[in-house]
């Protein structure tokens, strides 16, 4: 698997912003947004690789991998009990 692969890319509507909204928590702050939701997720991925690229040419540690924790699960379970 690679590396950019790792890290958990959220995509959300926003009423207050009235688009679509792309994050990648623990990688990066930002992100980026748009009306088509499919558009949003792959400038998204194409941001988080680019971020992967610049940690490595950079010779920088990358943050703590943010996939293999069942997230979907965790919200549900948190949605359905509050």
């Amino acid at each position: 698997m690679n590396q950019p692969a790792k890290y958990v890319k959220l995509i959300e509507w926003s009423d207050e912003d009235n688009c679509f909204v792309g994050s990648c928590p623990g990688l990066f702050y930002g992100g980026c947004h748009g009306d088509d939701e499919q558009t949003v997720f792959a400038e998204l991925c194409q941001i988080v690789e680019e971020t992967v690229q610049l940690y490595q040419q950079e010779g920088r540690s990358l943050p703590p991998v943010t996939s293999g924790y069942d997230w979907a699960n965790k919200i549900a379970d948190m949605t359905a009990n509050a």
